[in-house]
């Protein structure tokens, strides 16, 4: 297989991630009060599945199931956000050059290190790029779609900080530690 090939092990945890986060985005997010604006468990299963499998399988799980998502429950994609979801996935895959989960090691270091790109990726995401896209693309009013970005960006952090780091401990705890006497069975 060529260098710059997906895996069919990748392939698939793409469409797998996409369904998850379909299902995530649907039953499991939380009102915030702002329209159109929820707390999305989402993020927290994007970020463990672009660490797992890098800023490709991140960026397409987070174009795909968000498309998907907005597309079977409101009929149509937003665009703006479908974009911003990609980006982010991308960015939290880019960890994964940081993070190797494979190791088995998600101690205080790592979980730092992780949080700190989240944050990033996700305060350029939410803060800056889909409002400045709601505005280009849908000529949404500025004050409306800076709230909302801003919420949903904070959301997302915090989901992600707590949960995310949550599931990645949980997921590095079943690896075997780099040098460790441990057989696998």
């Amino acid at each position: 297989m060529g260098k710059n090939q997906l895996s069919t092990k990748t392939i698939v945890a793409i469409g797998i991630g996409a369904a998850v986060f379909v299902i995530l985005g649907r039953f499991v997010s939380i009102p915030t009060g702002i329209p159109n604006t929820t707390v999305e468990t989402a993020y927290a299963f994007l970020a463990l599945m672009a660490l797992l499998f890098g800023p490709i399988a991140g960026g397409l799980i987070g174009l795909i199931g968000h498309a998907l998502k907005d597309a079977i429950f409101y009929g149509t994609p937003w665009w703006s956000w479908v974009i911003v979801s990609a980006l982010v996935g991308f960015l939290f895959g880019l960890a994964s050059r940081k993070i190797n989960l494979d190791e088995g090691r998600f101690g205080a270091k790592q979980m730092v290190s992780f949080n700190i790109i989240q944050v990033i990726a996700q305060a350029i995401g939410w803060f800056f790029i889909a409002p400045m896209l709601d505005i280009l693309i849908y000529a949404e009013p500025a004050n409306k779609v800076f709230v909302q970005g801003i919420v949903a960006g904070v959301s997302n952090m915090v989901t992600v900080g707590v949960l995310g780091t949550l599931l990645v401990a949980a997921y590095a705890k079943t690896r075997t530690k780099s040098g460790s006497l441990r057989v696998e069975k």
